[in-house]
């Protein structure tokens, strides 16, 4: 019965992600996955985004270099197998890019994009004794931008992601690992692949978001 429950709860959440219902729909789901077992437990992790935009147009690819942000996340663990669990959250996230003078502009360019981010990721765990245990995984998430920062130079433009030409929706797959010790303390890093195009009105060229992240949480 329980995991027919949370079957269903899993679908309800693919169908907000691909009919772009996004956040309050798919936040709807997190609250029954959260509250479906007594054993859940909850977390905070906070840490570095070393983000990156990948342009690709025609035959040619173009990745930025990386910009440093910050992320915070907060997320609850239900178990639903041994050493297995899913772990919904809701997450801000500094996402985006820059690029040396030279590559598309006279001066240097740096994107700074923030956005509400809701994952939903699937949980290994591997004992390793009283240390604690190592964890691996993957899972989709759906974002939206609440704010965007341009700079060119020594200027910097603040405002909507309409006004700097993009997309508010984002969606994409993360991938994260760490080590989790007994006394809750987390170590990890992570992996964010984006698959939305970012860019609007713009026709043969794409722009999506790649994130390396590392940080400490504590899961109580």
């Amino acid at each position: 019965m329980y995991f027919s429950k949370l079957y269903a709860i899993f679908v309800l959440y693919l169908i907000c992600f691909f009919t772009k219902r996004k956040l309050l729909s798919i936040a709807a789901a997190l609250c029954f996955i959260a509250g479906a077992k007594a054993q859940t437990s909850y977390g905070l992790k906070a840490g570095a985004n070393f983000a990156k935009f990948q342009v690709s147009g025609g035959n040619t690819s173009y990745t930025s270099d990386a910009a440093t942000f910050f992320y915070v996340t907060g997320y609850a663990d239900v178990p639903v197998a041994m050493n297995f669990s899913v772990q919904p959250g809701i997450s801000l996230q500094g996402k985006g890019g820059k690029a040396p003078a030279g590559d598309f502009t006279e001066v240097s360019t740096k994107d700074n994009l923030m956005y509400i981010e809701v994952p939903v990721n699937f949980v290994y765990y591997v004992p390793t004794g009283e240390a604690g245990k190592v964890f691996f995984g993957a899972g989709p998430y759906a974002a939206i931008g609440i704010h965007a920062k341009s700079t060119q130079g020594n200027l910097s433009e603040i405002g909507s992601f309409s006004d700097a030409g993009l997309k508010a929706f984002d969606a994409g797959l993360n991938f994260l690992a760490g080590f989790k010790l007994t006394n809750g303390f987390l170590i990890n890093g992570g992996y964010g692949l984006g698959l939305t195009n970012m860019l609007k009105d713009i026709d043969g060229v794409t722009s999506k978001n790649r994130v390396f992240s590392v940080g400490v949480g504590y899961q109580f």
